[in-house]
C-alpha cells in the first residue's frame, strides 16, 4: 500500500505538470487529424466508382477507414511522447542520482509519467477525435463480439507496456553516448513503416508479413487493430497474443538489463 501511494503521488504530480501545456496537446491533437483527413480522403478516392462491397487486399472502404481511425485511437492511448528524451536528459544532467539514494525504482516512476501524460493528452484531444470519428462514422465498425473486444482491451495494455519499455531501453543509451536522438529517431522510422501507421500489414507479400511478426513492431499498433477488426482470429489470435506478451517480457527484461550496466558506468560531480 505505500507503494502504490507513493506512485499514486507521482501520477498525481504527473497530471499536474502536464495539464500546464494542455493546449500544446491539444494543437497536436488537431494537426496530427490533418494528414489522417488526406489519407482518408486518398482511400476514399481509390475506392470511388467500384462500388460498396469492393475490397482492396480483402478490406473494404469502411473497413479501411476504420483501421486508420482505430490507429489514431491506439496511438493517442499507447503512443510515447518525449518520455524516451527525457529520461536521456535525467541521465545526461545527472538527475537520476536523487533515484540511487531513495526507495523509488526508476523505471517504475517514468511509468507512471507516462501514464500521466497518455491521461491528459486522451483527455484533451478525445473531444476533437471523437468529432473527427462521427464526421466518418458511416464509415466506422464495430467489433464482430464483446469477446474480441476483451481481446482488443488486453492487446491494448500490452501495446502501452511494449512502447514504454522499448523507449526506456533505448534512452538508456544515453549511459554510453552523449546524443541519442539518431537511434531513436531511427527507432522511431522502423516503428512508423513497419508497425502499420502507414498502411495495414496483411496487404504486404506474406512472406514479408511473416517476417515482420517476427519484430517487435507489429505488436505496437496492428495487432490490437487486427483484433478489434476481426481481422486477427482463432490460432492466430493466440499466437499473437503469445508473441505479444513475450516481446513485452523481453524489452522488460533488457530495459531492467541495459540500467544495471548503465548504472555501473554512470558517474555525478559537482554540489
Amino acid at each position: 500500500m505505500a507503494a502504490l501511494r507513493k506512485y499514486w503521488h507521482v501520477l498525481n504530480v504527473g497530471l499536474q505538470n502536464h495539464l500546464t501545456y494542455r493546449f500544446n496537446f491539444l494543437a497536436r491533437a488537431l494537426f496530427g487529424l490533418l494528414p489522417l483527413m488526406a489519407i482518408l480522403s486518398l482511400w476514399r478516392t481509390i475506392y470511388e466508382g467500384k462500388g460498396d462491397e469492393a475490397t482492396v487486399a480483402t478490406y473494404t472502404l469502411a473497413q479501411m477507414i476504420s483501421y486508420y481511425l482505430l490507429v489514431t485511437v491506439v496511438d493517442a492511448l499507447t503512443a510515447v511522447n518525449e518520455d524516451d528524451w527525457q529520461i536521456a536528459a535525467d541521465i545526461k544532467d545527472g538527475n537520476i542520482s536523487q533515484f540511487l539514494l531513495k526507495p523509488v525504482d526508476y523505471l517504475w516512476f517514468r511509468f507512471t509519467l507516462f501514464l500521466s501524460g497518455r491521461l491528459t493528452y486522451l483527455a484533451v484531444a478525445c473531444v476533437p477525435i471523437t468529432l473527427f470519428i462521427l464526421y466518418w462514422r458511416q464509415y466506422f465498425v464495430f467489433p464482430p463480439d464483446w469477446g474480441t473486444f476483451g481481446w482488443f482491451v488486453i492487446s491494448l495494455a500490452m501495446t502501452a507496456l511494449l512502447q514504454f519499455f522499448l523507449s526506456y531501453m533505448m534512452a538508456m543509451l544515453a549511459f554510453w553516448v552523449l546524443e541519442v536522438s539518431t537511434f531513436i529517431f531511427i527507432l522511431y522510422a522502423f516503428e512508423y513503416i513497419a508497425s502499420g501507421h502507414l498502411f495495414p500489414l496483411d496487404i504486404l507479400p506474406p512472406a514479408l508479413e511473416q517476417a515482420l511478426y517476427l519484430t517487435p513492431f507489429p505488436y505496437q499498433l496492428y495487432v490490437p487493430v487486427g483484433i478489434y477488426m476481426g481481422k486477427v482470429t482463432g490460432s492466430e489470435l493466440v499466437r499473437s497474443l503469445i508473441m505479444q506478451a513475450a516481446w513485452v517480457a523481453l524489452a522488460y527484461l533488457l530495459a531492467r538489463l541495459a540500467w544495471h550496466r548503465g548504472i555501473k558506468k554512470y558517474s555525478a560531480v559537482g554540489g
